[in-house]
């Protein structure tokens, strides 16, 4: 039989299948008597692949609602979550019921109890569909026979015995990376055998080195991929200028940060007869590169984007390009993807235009210089830029037209700061404090947010083959949960038709802006949103309150953008008419890089939070037994959560907060003392004595100062 499996399945998806047993299957699908057997252990398979069940009759029917796959996601106790694509809630797994699944794991479930009103829905892993890591870091810990890597991801679930044969090079307390050979099961632990010794815990880098090989992150490029990254050299080939709108006489400029090394945004803004402002948005044509089949592009594709761990950077092309012919160094001549605008002095844009273009960066700025001009705060800064200050001022002037617009529009204007990590010159830290940005810093963003706005909306009325920024509406679940905490502070978000609409979010945060509890409101808000992602479908972006937005901006470091500049330049060349072939076979391209950058985006993002994290306990290991006022920034089952003025997190264990008793409160996310009713809640004030923090476990521990 041709596929028995499908014609199975195919025969009991028929709307008219009632359950039968194999022997009335075998005769209504014409099985020959000689081939039963066959047929009965392609029913077993499809069986034990759980593709179809067995009731008490013997008769087969499809596997239902009552069974889901999902990523396991394992807790240090033994129980867990399994994460339903497509399904906000997670299903609960016990420690029984985890199959000793790990970490990570993909999974097959069985519904064994509904979601209520008290508890979320509970389940049962049936199956271990795929185990997510093959290899891991850990620590080794050596006996005179046999030894056991103990992993950095508690989580996990597991150490890894090792036998003395497997044992390599590695020496006791160092950190390595060990391939995982049997899986544990029936009460065996892991087995494993070490393939890389990465060096002493508290080396230099080491770190740093572990999350790296912990998530295989590609630290280094093929050399292939390095020499064709080098035939561009650092000069553009003129015989292409020709082919583009000349901008190098026009004063550009570049505003980063002033350690930034791949300079993918120039701007200019200028101020027209009839009232109106136009904006230039000049961004490196990194795809006249990096070519669509390439080896540099196929290196780009695996990576999706550059990865910022501290001090150290893993970039998505080779720095010949990134700091090199694709940086918009000032004076010096660059290709360009540009998008000009014409903006009303209300901040509607009016026109857009987009082109290739040539530039020659007036002058790279930073953001802190730039403050200073418009703050006129510092002389010499004020004599060196003396005249471009008019240039800076009319850039100040419509960025707060934008931001105003947006902010009516329903922008969420979400200030949660970021953690400032200082290293010293090994990487330990050093100094930890909020990352002060200033309205310099804002000019650039909402100049970005116009280009990036316009270029999604450009091409979705062109039907074109493309990559958008996705921010879908939040759940409304979780939207009335957060009301009931609002209810608290006298706030609530309106509800229409069982819609939250933006200018709803953005009220509240305006509310908010400046009081004691703005901090802590801003992140429940920031929670209760789902995550952006990039979708080959626009469907709007909440949190910018806009029916069409894309990444344009950053093709250095993000492969989206790199993907739909491919896309625009097509367009250009060919005048907008595009043959239906291409259309075609891009928008296939489109729908599988959407999901693979937004997979890589997810890596990357964890591996982000997990070096400050890591830095983080590292700065506190040298701090036990000191206090600091903080803020209670979340309740859960085992404990709280509290931040410190300085961004560092804590956990505060029920057993750290006294000799009381304390009832978690899920609804109003708060705990109640049983004894005297001490409740603490989100946002309330405390202060809190360091108990301990460990790197390796990337964790701080504090308790409550009486």
């Amino acid at each position: 039989m041709i596929n028995k499996k499908e014609i199975i399945l195919e025969f009991m998806k028929d709307e008219d299948y009632t359950p039968m047993k194999a022997k009335e299957i075998s005769m209504i699908l014409g099985v020959p008597k000689k081939e039963y057997n066959k047929f009965s252990e392609t029913l077993k398979e499809l069986e034990k692949d759980y593709k179809i069940v067995k009731n008490r009759k013997n008769r087969y029917r499809l596997i239902g609602e009552e069974f889901k796959e999902g990523i396991y996601r394992k807790n240090q106790k033994g129980f867990g979550f399994v994460k339903i694509e497509g399904q906000e809630d997670e299903i609960y797994i016990s420690k029984e019921n985890s199959l000793r699944a790990l970490n990570g794991d993909k999974v097959l479930i069985e519904i064994i109890e509904e979601k209520n009103k008290i508890k979320s829905a509970e389940g049962k892993i049936k199956k271990i569909i795929k185990h997510e890591k093959d290899t891991l870091v850990g620590t080794f810990q050596k006996s005179e026979n046999f030894g056991f890597v103990v992993p950095d991801d508690k989580s996990l679930g597991t150490d890894i015995f090792i036998s003395k044969t497997n044992f390599g090079k590695a020496r006791n307390g160092y950190k390595v990376l060990v391939e995982i050979t049997k899986y544990p099961e029936k009460g065996k632990n892991a087995e494993g055998k070490i393939i890389e010794v990465l060096g002493e815990p508290n080396q230099a880098g080491i770190d740093m080195l572990s999350l790296i090989k912990e998530y295989k992150l590609p630290s280094t490029f093929p050399e292939q991929v390095v020499e064709e990254a080098k035939k561009y050299g650092n000069k553009i080939d003129k015989k292409d200028i020709q082919n583009r709108v000349d901008c190098r006489n026009d004063i550009i400029f570049t505003i980063d940060g002033e350690d930034a090394k791949d300079l993918d945004d120039a701007v200019r803004v200028t101020k027209l007869e009839n009232g109106n402002y136009r904006l230039d948005v000049h961004i490196a044509d990194v795809s006249y590169y990096v070519r669509e089949g390439s080896l540099l592009d196929r290196e780009a594709q695996i990576r999706g984007t550059s990865i910022y761990m501290l001090s150290r950077v893993i970039p998505m092309l080779p720095r010949e390009l990134s700091n090199g012919i694709c940086s918009l160094n000032a004076g010096e001549d660059r290709f360009t993807l540009s998008c000009s605008m014409e903006i009303t002095p209300q901040g509607k844009t009016t026109s857009v235009e987009v082109y290739k273009g040539i530039i020659n960066v007036t002058e790279r700025m930073n953001y802190h210089d730039v403050q200073k001009i418009l703050d006129k705060s510092d002389k010499d800064i004020l004599k060196k830029y003396e005249k471009y200050i008019q240039e800076f001022e009319l850039m100040a002037e419509l960025a707060t037209i934008l931001k105003n617009r947006r902010l009516e529009q329903g922008y969420l204007n979400l200030d949660i700061p970021e953690s400032k990590i200082e290293l010293d010159k090994d990487g330990r830290a050093i100094d930890i404090g909020k990352y002060e940005t200033s309205f310099s810093n804002e000019i650039i963003e909402q100049f970005m947010l116009s280009a990036n706005e316009a270029i999604a909306e450009k091409f979705y009325w062109l039907e074109a083959p493309f990559i958008y920024r996705v921010h879908e509406d939040p759940d409304i679940d979780k939207v009335k949960d957060l009301n009931k905490f609002l209810f608290d502070y006298g706030i609530k978000m309106k509800i229409v038709n069982e819609k939250i609409y933006p200018t709803e979010v953005s009220k509240v945060l305006e509310e908010i802006k400046g009081k004691e509890e703005e901090r802590v409101i801003s992140t429940l808000i920031l929670r209760t949103l789902k995550l952006a992602k990039y979708e080959s479908e626009n469907k709007g972006h909440f949190g910018i309150a806009s029916k069409y937005y894309c990444h344009f901006t950053s093709p250095i470091r993000r492969y989206p953008d790199l993907f739909i500049h491919r896309i625009i330049s097509k367009y250009l060349e060919e005048n907008y008419v595009v043959d239906d072939k291409f259309i075609e076979e891009f928008k296939e391209k489109a729908e599988q890089r959407a999901a693979s950058s937004s997979e890589r985006e997810k890596v990357a993002t964890k591996v982000e939070r997990e070096s400050e994290d890591l830095k983080k306990a590292e700065y506190m290991e040298n701090r036990i037994g000191e206090e600091y006022d903080g803020i209670i920034s979340s309740i859960t089952q085992f404990g709280m959560f509290v931040e410190l003025e300085n961004t560092v997190e804590g956990l505060i264990r029920f057993e750290n907060l006294g000799d009381e008793y304390f009832i978690y409160d899920e609804e109003r996310k708060r705990l109640i003392g049983e004894r005297t009713n001490k409740t603490y809640k989100i946002g309330d004030k405390v202060k809190i004595r360091v108990i301990s923090a460990n790197k390796l476990l990337r964790q701080i521990d504090f308790e409550i100062v009486k």
